[in-house]
């Protein structure tokens, strides 16, 4: 069984909806991780220790959806020296704008990468990550270099309609 490399973790289990993207991107790569609620507000013990043991445990990137106030992905990087990705989780009242800003403006020394929002930012952090190892891993670059030729030749083979 391979060690697990990479952390989703979210706020709260209805940012799963946004964040399966991540795990699915992982799936397809066949990178093992794990997939959790880590609250920074309702069990911050749970997020700081998760945090403190990240390295020891073998991750090399910790993925972190979050809505709203945002805390986890900033929380979660000023505890670790693993790279923590941040995906913006859409909000109710603002879009996911709150959780954006909130993730993006993180103080100096306390870095987070941050993604888009939703889906495609839970995606594109997934493939970030798949990236960060694939430089120490050859099979993984290839399979990561087949993926973005099959992108690349579906968006040659797209016609337009002609009016």
């Amino acid at each position: 069984m391979n060690p697990i490399q990479v952390g989703v973790v979210m706020g709260s289990s209805s940012d799963w909806d946004t964040m399966q993207h991540a795990v699915q991107i992982l799936q397809d790569f066949g990178v093992a991780h794990e997939a959790r609620v880590v609250s920074a507000h309702r069990m911050p013990d749970d997020m700081f220790a998760y945090a403190e043991s990240a390295a020891d445990r073998g991750l090399k990137a910790i993925i972190a959806g979050a809505g709203g106030a945002a805390h986890l992905p900033g929380m979660l990087a000023a505890k670790t020296v693993v790279p923590v990705l941040g995906v913006p989780v859409a909000s109710k009242h603002l879009s996911g704008v709150d959780s954006l800003h909130s993730i993006v403006q993180m103080p100096k020394g306390v870095p987070v990468a941050t993604f888009a929002i939703g889906a495609a930012g839970a995606a594109n952090a997934a493939l970030f990550a798949v990236a960060l190892l694939a430089n120490e891993n050859p099979a993984l670059r290839q399979r990561l270099q087949a993926f973005r030729a099959e992108q690349t030749a579906a968006a040659r083979a797209m016609t337009l309609p002609t009016p």
